[in-house]
C-alpha cells in the first residue's frame, strides 16, 4: 500500500481506538441495549425528566457507536478498493482511494473530538476568565492578547461573545477580564484552556529592546443550567459594590453599580460590571459564582475518576500549560500534549482547535502526544 494511504489508515485506526476506549465499547453496547429496552417500557414518560435523560443518553450512545461502525466499514471498503486498484494497475482508481482515505481520516478526527465532548457540562455555554500575572504593562498586554485570541476563536465557531467584567491595564492591555461564550459545546471545547500561559518576546515597551517573559492565567468554567442545584449559603458571601470602569458613559463612572462577590469558604471571587443596574450585576455575579462552584465539583469528580490531578485541580502560577515564543524564534508549544505550531500569529488569531483536540484526547489516554505540526 502507498505510504500516503498507510499514513491515513494509521490515523483512522488511532482515532477509532480512542473512540472505543473513550466510550468503553463493550459496556456501551450493553448499556444501549438496556436503554432501548427502557424506551419500550410504557411507564417511561411517567417521569418526564427521567425520560428525557434516558433519551439523551440513548441518543449519545447511538451516535457514538454508529459513527464508529460507519468509519470502520468505510475504512475496510476503501482499503479493499485500494488493494484491488493496485493489483490491476489502475492508478486513477488508486488515487481516488487515497483521496477517500484522506477524507475519512479528517472525518474520523472530527468524530473523535465530538465524542470526547460528552462530559456532564460540555454542551453548556462557558465563562473564560483571564488574569494578568506579575509584571505590570508587559503582563497586562499579554492578558489582552489572550483576551483577543479567545474572542477570535469563538468567532471562528460562530459563538456569541459577551464581556462580563473587565479591568484595563494602566498603559496597555487588561489586568483581568471575563468573557461569556454562548454556543454549542462551548465549555467542552474551551475547558482544557485553563492554566497558565507564558509569552516570550522582545517587549515593545522596553526602550532597550530586551526579551521579556510574561505570564497570564486562564480559568474556564461552565454556565450552570437552572435545573442544577448548587447550594450557596448567604452567610458565606462577602458582597462589595464599586464604580464600574471602562466604556459605559457617565452613569458607569458615577454609580456603584459593579458587584464583586467573595465566597469565603473557597475564596472564589467573581465580579460583574457589564449592566447599568447593580441588581442585574449582582444576579449575573451570582450565576458566575454558581458556575465556579459547579466547575470545582466537576473537576473533583474527574480527578477522582482518573486517579490523577487533572486540569484545574493543580493550576497555579507555576503550572504552565502552553508557551508562546515570538522571539528569537517562532513557536507555540503545549507543554501537556507536545502539540506545536510555528505560526504564533495564527494561534493568537484563534487557531486553537488542534491544541484543544489533543488536550481532550489526552484526558482519555493519559498519554502525552508528541506532535510537531506546522501550519
Amino acid at each position: 500500500m502507498r505510504a500516503e494511504a498507510q499514513a491515513h489508515c494509521d490515523q483512522i485506526q488511532a482515532a477509532l481506538a480512542l473512540l472505543r476506549r473513550f466510550i468503553d465499547w463493550d459496556r456501551a453496547l450493553k448499556r444501549l441495549d438496556e436503554l432501548n429496552a427502557r424506551v419500550e417500557d410504557s411507564t417511561l414518560w411517567d417521569d418526564p425528566k427521567a425520560a428525557q435523560n434516558v433519551m439523551r443518553e440513548r441518543r449519545r450512545l447511538e451516535e457514538a457507536i454508529g459513527a464508529t461502525r460507519a468509519i470502520e466499514k468505510e475504512l475496510a471498503d476503501t482499503v479493499e478498493l485500494m488493494e484491488m486498484a493496485e493489483a490491476e494497475g489502475d492508478d486513477e482508481l488508486a488515487n481516488d482511494a487515497v483521496k477517500a482515505l484522506g477524507d475519512l481520516a479528517e472525518r474520523a478526527e472530527r468524530d473523535k473530538v465530538t465524542a470526547l465532548l460528552a462530559g456532564e457540562a460540555d454542551a453548556n455555554d462557558t465563562y473564560i476568565e483571564i488574569n494578568a500575572g506579575a509584571g505590570g504593562t508587559e503582563s497586562n498586554d499579554w492578558a489582552g492578547m489572550l483576551f483577543r485570541m479567545y474572542q477570535r476563536w469563538a468567532e471562528r465557531h460562530k459563538m456569541k461573545v459577551e464581556l462580563v467584567d473587565s479591568h484595563d491595564g494602566e498603559q496597555a492591555g487588561i489586568k483581568s477580564a471575563t468573557l461569556l461564550l454562548k454556543g454549542e459545546n462551548a465549555y467542552g471545547y474551551a475547558k482544557t484552556e485553563s492554566g497558565v500561559h507564558r509569552l516570550v518576546r522582545i517587549s515593545p515597551y522596553d526602550s532597550s529592546a530586551r526579551r521579556h517573559t510574561s505570564f497570564a492565567s486562564v480559568w474556564v468554567y461552565p454556565v450552570v443550567d437552572d435545573d442544577i442545584d448548587i447550594e450557596i449559603v448567604e452567610s458565606d458571601l462577602k458582597i462589595d459594590t464599586y464604580r464600574a470602569s471602562g466604556a459605559g458613559g457617565q452613569h458607569v463612572n458615577t454609580t456603584d453599580s459593579a458587584v464583586r462577590i467573595t465566597h469565603i469558604p473557597t475564596n472564589i471571587i467573581v465580579a460583574c460590571q457589564n449592566q447599568r443596574s447593580q441588581h442585574k450585576n449582582k444576579a449575573e455575579a451570582m450565576k458566575m459564582l454558581k458556575a465556579r462552584l459547579y466547575e470545582n465539583e466537576l473537576q473533583k469528580r474527574e480527578a477522582e475518576a482518573n486517579a490523577i490531578n487533572a486540569s484545574k485541580t493543580d493550576i497555579g502560577w507555576g503550572h504552565q500549560i502552553r508557551s508562546y515564543v515570538l522571539q528569537p524564534y517562532q513557536l507555540v508549544k503545549d507543554l501537556r500534549t507536545g502539540v506545536t505550531s510555528t505560526s504564533p500569529s495564527d494561534v493568537l488569531d484563534g487557531d486553537l482547535d488542534r491544541f484543544m483536540a489533543a488536550a481532550l484526547s489526552q484526558r482519555v489516554t493519559g498519554e502525552k502526544i508528541d506532535v510537531e505540526d506546522v501550519d
